[in-house]
C-alpha cells in the first residue's frame, strides 16, 4: 500500500506482526505511530516492546552508525542504550522474544535491519510454536519538511534546533543509499 494517508494504528496486519520497523525523516509522525500502536497491541492483548532507533545513535553525528547497529542488537538480543544527557552508551535493554517488537527512528528500515527483523520474528515464532515465519512489517512515514521541522522542534524544542541542519544532511546521505520507501510494506503520508 503506497501513498495512504496515514493510517489507523489497529489495522489488522499492523497488530498481527511480531516486528514492526517505522522510519521516517525526523518528524514525519513516526514516535506517534509507535505510541500508537502499542495501544492499540496493548488493547489487543500483546504486549508490546520498543526499541528506538536513537537509543543506538552515538551523538548528533551518529544516524549511520545507529541505524547500523539495529541488526546486531537483534542477533544479540539486547543492546546499550545511548544516554544523551553524559554523552556516553549506559546501561543493557534486553528484547524479550515473547513480545512484539516496535524498531522505530530515523535509519529503521535498512535493508540489513529487514532482515534481522525477519529472522528475530522466525526465531520469536518458532518459540511460539507458530511454524518458522513471523510477521514483520516495515513503515516509511513521508512528511512535507515544513510539517516535520515544526513538529520536531515542538517536541523536542532548542535542544536539537542547533542539530536540525546537520541531522537532515544525515539523513540526505543514508536515505540516499538505503531507500527505505522501496523496501517499505507500507508507505504512509502525514500532513497535519
Amino acid at each position: 500500500m503506497r501513498g495512504t494517508a496515514l493510517l489507523p494504528a489497529h489495522r489488522p496486519e499492523f497488530l498481527a506482526a511480531d516486528a514492526l520497523l517505522l522510519d521516517g525523516r525526523s518528524g514525519s509522525g513516526k514516535t506517534a505511530l509507535a505510541a500508537e500502536l502499542t495501544a492499540a497491541l496493548k488493547a489487543a492483548g500483546r504486549a508490546p516492546q520498543l526499541l528506538p532507533v536513537e537509543d543506538l545513535y552515538p551523538g548528533w553525528d551518529g544516524l549511520a552508525a545507529g541505524s547500523g547497529s539495529v541488526a546486531a542488537a537483534l542477533a544479540a538480543g539486547e543492546y546499550r542504550r545511548y544516554d544523551w544527557v553524559a554523552g556516553r552508551f549506559a546501561e543493557t535493554v534486553r528484547l524479550d522474544p515473547e513480545r512484539p517488537l516496535l524498531i522505530e527512528g530515523c535509519g529503521a528500515l535498512t535493508a540489513a535491519n529487514l532482515a534481522a527483523a525477519r529472522a528475530w520474528a522466525e526465531r520469536a515464532a518458532a518459540g511460539h510454536g507458530r511454524g518458522p515465519l513471523g510477521d514483520v512489517l516495515g513503515i516509511w512515514i513521508e512528511a512535507p519538511a515544513e510539517l516535520r521541522k515544526r513538529r520536531a522542534l515542538a517536541r523536542d524544542g532548542e535542544m536539537y534546533a542547533p542539530h536540525w541542519d546537520r541531522w537532515a544532511a544525515q539523513e540526505d546521505t543514508l536515505y540516499a543509499a538505503e531507500r527505505p520507501w522501496l523496501l517499505a510494506d507500507r508507505v504512509l503520508t502525514a500532513g497535519r
